[in-house]
């Protein structure tokens, strides 16, 4: 290991290392083991930077335009991009990471603090990787070591092909004793064993259900036959015990009613007497094209059974969707939000679609994160922007976009499930919510927000003015559109209901007060 000399410009070495990679102009990717850890480091390096450039400051304005109204975050990253730092995580919109990623590979963003995840299915290099936390947040166990071939995957980000002839992998230590005990664990360890995922409770399910949808396996033997040659039963070795697995899942999936298991004797086809015949039902078959866990399945469907005879409303149809292992990980109850989410949970208690477990259950804990996490979509349908949802539950602009995704399939899936088991008068309540998730707003604009360019601002504004469907705007006055909306967007929607004014010469009048189209410049929009 070849011993470097870093000027101590702070008292802190991964800023020393920063600046120190910038002087010898090249790059680095700083790994943090949290979000908002990479942020403060990323803000930190740029403060200790003075100069800046017209391509970096393009790039800023982008990424502050990235969202309709930018949040603070978007403020805070912009202001670092003028300085040629970033910060990536899971917590930025799709649109920021792809130009921080596309312009650190032009070599114009010179450092990036990151978190673990930039590691894994992203191909940046660069000179250096520094390593700064290798201990990460662990659930109920507290901190944890990160594994070996977590750091090996950060390490082997340094060296860039091409334009390096080689890299620096650095890992910081507090303490000689923290150094030594690094090195043996990281440097000089090995890495871990990879184990088959399969044997997770809701993949094994999921996985035995396509394969008797696909007709991949028809009965019991070709089922276990199937398995036994997989990595899972490779690594087991025990096939007595995952048969007794096997019996465990398939009687699970006959008891939700998606798959049918009988005597081959029953069938002329029978290829072997004695073993049963396993089949599909018409909603196994349609979970499992879902992609759905069956237990998820299974409780959204328990979710609309209860439904169709106490009612579907808003709340309870989030709740029954965000309390699902698709959603995991769901938003993480702090000790001091825990009275205010058991008064809400009072307050929904009648209408709810799962069953709350005992205070004293495992489940517990999860059952509270999933009622907060549905509380912030709730907000969200009812238009509660991503700073208000950022600054009361600590979910980033990215996060929630993730979160909207999965809650829109969930939501599709829970329509698709109600119209097999004929709950036809549940349809459209569910059909409204995906609306409503999808847009982020509530059910009186959604004749406005059919329109393109229009979203939920743009919407809310028109309604405000009495402006409230499709109607009403062909009935609207241009140029108290191009007041409202801009000169661009009311020409657009004027189109879009049959009245193209770009086509026709307008010639009109100002009244006392009233302002015309030319007066406003083309660029004229709502921010």
């Amino acid at each position: 290991m070849n011993s470097l000399v870093i000027p101590h410009l702070t008292d802190n070495p991964p800023i020393n290392l920063a600046l120190d990679t910038l002087k010898k102009k090249k790059q680095a990717l700083v790994f943090v083991n949290t979000k908002r850890g990479a942020e403060k480091l990323a803000e930190d390096i740029s403060k200790k930077i003075s100069s800046s450039d017209k391509i970096l400051l393009k790039i800023s304005d982008e990424i502050l335009g990235a969202l309709p109204t930018p949040t603070k975050q978007c403020e805070r990253l912009a202001r670092c991009v003028k300085k040629g730092i970033a910060y990536h995580h899971s917590g930025l919109v799709a649109k920021q990471r792809e130009l921080i990623e596309e312009n650190f590979r032009k070599g114009v963003i010179k450092i990036i603090c990151c978190t673990p995840t930039l590691a894994f299915g992203v191909d940046l290099p660069a000179f250096r990787s520094i390593i700064r936390d290798v201990h990460r947040y662990g659930g109920r166990w507290g901190m944890q070591d990160i594994p070996v071939l977590e750091y090996m995957q950060q390490a082997g980000r340094a060296g860039r092909p091409n334009f390096d002839s080689y890299g620096e992998a650095i890992l910081i230590a507090k303490t000689d004793a923290e150094k030594e005990k690094l090195v043996e664990k990281y440097i000089r360890g090995k890495p871990e064993n990879i184990f088959s995922k399969l044997a997770a409770d809701p993949i094994l399910r999921t996985c035995v259900l396509s394969l008797i949808v696909t007709g991949i396996v028809k009965d019991k033997n070709s089922l276990v036959t199937f398995l036994e040659k997989t990595f899972w039963a490779h690594q087991f070795k025990d096939m007595e015990k995952i048969k007794l697995i096997v019996e465990k899942v398939l009687g699970q999936l006959e008891e939700y009613e998606f798959i049918k298991s009988a005597a081959k004797e029953d069938f002329v086809s029978a290829d072997s007497l004695g073993s049963e015949t396993l089949r599909p039902t018409l909603l196994g078959k349609r979970v499992s094209e879902l992609y759905l866990d069956p237990v998820t399945a299974f409780q959204i469907i328990t979710g609309l059974r209860k439904a169709s005879s106490k009612g579907l409303y808003d709340f309870p149809l989030l709740h029954l969707i965000t309390n699902t292992l698709e959603m995991r990980p769901m938003l993480r109850a702090r000790a001091a939000e825990y009275d205010e989410l058991q008064e809400k949970l009072a307050e929904y208690d009648e209408q709810l679609l799962v069953r709350e477990p005992s205070m004293y259950d495992v489940e517990y804990e999860e059952f509270i994160n999933s009622i907060k996490t549905a509380l912030m979509f709730y907000e969200w349908v009812n238009e509660k922007d991503e700073e208000f949802l950022l600054e009361k539950y600590s979910i980033r602009p990215g996060e929630l976009r993730a979160k909207l995704e999965i809650a829109d399939w969930l939501l599709f899936a829970a329509d698709e499930l109600a119209m097999l088991l004929h709950f036809h008068h549940l349809r459209n309540e569910i059909k409204k919510m995906r609306f409503r998730v999808k847009y982020g707003a509530k059910e009186e604009l959604f004749a406005l927000l059919k329109l393109r360019g229009i979203g939920r601002v743009r919407a809310r504004i028109l309604y405000n003015n009495r402006i409230r469907s499709v109607s009403d705007v062909k009935k609207a006055d241009l140029t108290r559109l191009a007041q409202l909306l801009g000169r661009k967007i009311a020409l657009s929607i004027k189109k879009q209901v049959g009245q193209d004014f770009e086509k026709i010469k307008v010639k009109e009048k100002k009244r006392k007060g009233q302002v015309s189209l030319k007066d406003y410049p083309k660029d004229h929009k709502v921010k």
